[in-house]
C-alpha cells in the first residue's frame, strides 16, 4: 500500500497543487493521533485520513483556501469528542514546460526548468536523438500517443518546440494547442517556422490559435551559443508566466531569432 509521503511525492513530481494536513495536537479524546496525514486536492481526499470522515471532511472544505493562501497554517477542528490542531501545508501546482526535439537548446533548457520552477517534459519520438545523453526531463515522451495524458490544461502548460524540422513539429504544435497553453512558441526564423503554421491552419487549427505561436522565441539577449538561447527562452517564459514585459524578440521584425 502507497504511504501518504509516497503519493504526496508522486503528486509533486507530476506537479499537482496538493494540500498535506498533518495532526500535530488533540484536545479531549477525538478519534484522531498526533501524526496522522491526510493528503488532498482541491475536491478530493487522495491518501491516508486524520481519523475519521467528519475530520477529513472538515479538511476537505478548508483545502481550496489553503491552496489559495500558499501559505502553511493551523486550523482546529472540533469534534463530539474533543478537538484536533491540523497543520495543512499548501504545495502549489507546478506548470509543466514541453519541449519538444532533442538539441542542444532543449538540454539547456531541460537543465534549467526546474530551476525556475517548471515540470518538464521532453517529445522526442526519434529514438537516434535520444541516444548518447541522459535527458535532465522529468519525463521523455518517446510516442505522441502518450502524450494526451502526461499534460495539464490552459494556463499551467508550456510548449517550445526546438527542432522546426523534426517530422512531429505540426503534430505537437496542435496537440499542445488543443490543450489550450498559457504559451506556445517554436524556434526559428518566420521563414522557417511559415511553412509549419500553414500545416496547422490546413488541418483546421482556428487561425487565431495559430497566430498566438510565437516564432522566433526568446527574449532579446543577443544570444548566439545553445546556453544563450536557452537562457533567453526561459526568461521568456518567466516572464509570461508572472506577468512581466520582458522584451521579446519581434516576430514580425526582418533577421535572424531563435
Amino acid at each position: 500500500m502507497v504511504s501518504v509521503e509516497e503519493e504526496l511525492a508522486r503528486r509533486i513530481r507530476r506537479g499537482e497543487e496538493v494540500v498535506l494536513a498533518t495532526v500535530i495536537g488533540t484536545g479531549g479524546s477525538p478519534p484522531s493521533r498526533a501524526g496522522a496525514k491526510l493528503l488532498l486536492s482541491r475536491s478530493g481526499l487522495l491518501s491516508g485520513t486524520l481519523g475519521c470522515s467528519e475530520l477529513d471532511a472538515a479538511a476537505l472544505a478548508e483545502a481550496p483556501r489553503a491552496l489559495d493562501g500558499a501559505a502553511p497554517h493551523v486550523s482546529r477542528y472540533a469534534h463530539d469528542l474533543g478537538t484536533v490542531d491540523v497543520y495543512l501545508e499548501p504545495h502549489a501546482e507546478r506548470p509543466t514546460l514541453v519541449v519538444a526535439g532533442a538539441t542542444p537548446v532543449a538540454a539547456s533548457i531541460l537543465e534549467g526548468a526546474g530551476t525556475v520552477g517548471f515540470r518538464s517534459v521532453l517529445v522526442e519520438t526519434r529514438a537516434e536523438r535520444r541516444r548518447g545523453r541522459d535527458w535532465p526531463a522529468d519525463e521523455v515522451v518517446e510516442s505522441l500517443d502518450t502524450l494526451p495524458a502526461t499534460l495539464p490544461e490552459g494556463g499551467a502548460l508550456f510548449g517550445v518546440v526546438t527542432d522546426h524540422d523534426s517530422p512531429d513539429v505540426v503534430a505537437v504544435c496542435a496537440a499542445l494547442l488543443a490543450r489550450g497553453p498559457r504559451f506556445l512558441g517554436v524556434m526559428g526564423s518566420r521563414r522557417h517556422s511559415s511553412p509549419r503554421l500553414e500545416e496547422l491552419r490546413a488541418l483546421g487549427v482556428p487561425t487565431a490559435q495559430v497566430a498566438a505561436i510565437r516564432s522566433p522565441v526568446g527574449l532579446d539577449l543577443g544570444a548566439r551559443t545553445p546556453e544563450e538561447i536557452a537562457l533567453s527562452i526561459l526568461a521568456g517564459l518567466v516572464a509570461v508566466r508572472r506577468g512581466g514585459r520582458g522584451g521579446w524578440l519581434d516576430p514580425g521584425r526582418a533577421g535572424g531569432g531563435h
